[in-house]
């Protein structure tokens, strides 16, 4: 039930869309000359339609569940919720809601069947109710999008400003998205920094986090120094662009100046096929197929290589980067006039002369840009580094050693028995605005450095 709203907007919507369409184009046929063409007429019914009913179905699908819980709790027997917790009534809602799904465990009492089939009722009475008022609506809004066909009617103008209105929109609803992000990591950081002393965290030597969570609970006291975490982000970053930048620059240099057309047409669409695999498979890639080959290399000369290592998962994403940086190396190369070219070329300098001394020079900034950039993605990098590295932080440099990152920190943090008050979990928050600010300060330097000295050509 939950598509049916939705498919009778789109239908409601392109009808909108074909009466207006038609109604305009009666009247121009009629001898009448129309404010706006009729395509702006069938435009406004169709936005007029979608912009409203959408925003009354997702409000509507995004309310539906909190309003239906807080019925049926309040319609559960007398004397059930009496002297539980939150967290308990929180349980009891969870597993009617179970039961109403389906997955009945043991013998639940006759109360919680009784309130799953009310659930189950209170569902679909939302459901049917939505379908009506979406069908009701459609049709009330395409009637009056109708009767708004006339020659002197600037359906033009409406048009534009429903679009206008929609981008102005979503600009806020992107700025205020980030300044809510901005707002969370200050306000979880700034938190914990009144459990944990700001210079413990940046300049401390030992990461080991585990520390009581409850009283019955036996762990360390804990300990928050972020540095050697930090390093194995820097190790593998590190990693991952020794692999990524050679390889990625060099093969936009070839297939940018000495590949045929066939070369080109064969290795661009590879390139973007490795661009779009998921990071999950890469990072499965890594642990099932690259780590065990360099522990049993490593075995063959005596070295002793861990079973998960910075090499690993720095080299799996650095071939995860190549098409990052070669396609942006590609741009700014093609950026480059071709009246560059052909002079070097004319005065009798070779196309590996003109590629070094003239073209490559030229492009420099958007290739540094564009490394930068691949900086900042190879650091915010989490699945590959989940899967392929440590967990247990180590002060080494030894690509060979398991070593952790931010990535990894954060993600095991936050998974199990987790409470938002204590300086174990609020860790992942603290490493979360380092992270942040870390890819913010490169972004900014690598545009600073594109807008500096990128070479504005007649």
């Amino acid at each position: 039930m939950t598509l049916a709203p939705f498919v009778i907007l789109l239908l409601a919507a392109l009808v909108g869309y074909a009466i207006n369409l038609q109604s305009a184009r009666a009247i121009r046929t009629g001898g009448v000359r129309l404010h706006s063409l009729e395509g702006f007429h069938g435009l406004f019914s169709l936005l007029l339609v979608i912009v409203p009913v959408l925003t009354l179905v997702l409000f509507w699908l995004g309310f539906e569940g909190a309003v239906i819980d807080r019925v049926l709790m309040g319609s559960l027997p007398d004397g059930v919720l009496d002297g539980l917790g939150s967290g308990e009534i929180q349980l009891i809602g969870a597993e009617i809601r179970s039961i109403a799904g389906g997955r009945i465990f043991g013998t639940p009492e006759e109360w919680k069947l009784e309130a799953a089939e009310r659930l189950i009722g209170y569902r679909e009475a939302s459901a049917w109710l939505l379908v009506i008022v979406v069908a009701v609506v459609c049709a009330a809004l395409i009637v009056f999008a109708r009767s708004t066909v006339a020659a002197e009617f600037r359906a033009r103008q409406r048009v534009e400003r429903i679009t206008s209105g929609l981008m102005i929109f979503c600009a806020t609803v992107a700025i205020f998205t980030t300044v809510g992000i901005i707002a969370a990591l200050s306000y979880e950081t700034y938190i914990f920094f009144t459990m944990v002393p700001v210079t413990e965290f940046l300049f401390g030597t030992s990461w080991e986090p585990q520390i009581p969570i409850r009283e019955d609970q036996i762990a360390a006291e804990g300990a928050f120094g972020a540095v050697p975490v930090f390093l194995g982000t820097i190790v593998i970053g590190t990693i991952a662009l020794l692999v990524a930048v050679p390889v990625g620059l060099l093969t936009a240099i070839y297939l940018n100046e000495f590949a045929t057309n066939r070369v080109r047409q064969v290795v661009k669409p590879v390139l973007e096929i490795l661009s779009g695999v998921p990071t999950v498979v890469y990072g499965f890639f890594a642990i099932l197929v690259v780590a065990p080959a360099l522990r049993d290399f490593g075995q063959s000369f005596g070295l002793d290589v861990a079973s998960n290592t910075a090499l690993a998962a720095g080299g799996v994403m650095g071939i995860m980067l190549i098409p990052f940086i070669s396609s942006f190396s590609d741009d700014a190369l093609s950026a480059v006039p071709q009246s560059l070219r052909d002079g070097a070329l004319a005065l009798g300098a070779t196309r590996a002369e003109m590629m070094l001394n003239v073209l490559f020079p030229a492009a420099i900034p958007g290739i540094v840009g564009g490394v930068l950039l691949a900086v900042s993605r190879a650091i915010g990098e989490t699945m590959i580094v989940v899967m392929a590295a440590g967990l247990i932080a180590r002060m080494t440099i030894n690509p060979l050693d398991s070593v952790t990152a931010v990535t990894v920190q954060i993600v095991t943090l936050l998974i199990g028995d987790t409470a938002f008050d204590n300086p174990k979990t609020l860790a992942a928050f603290a490493l979360g605005a380092m992270l942040f600010l870390a890819t913010l300060v490169i972004n900014v330097f690598a545009l600073r450095i594109v807008r500096k000295y990128r070479e504005i050509y007649d």
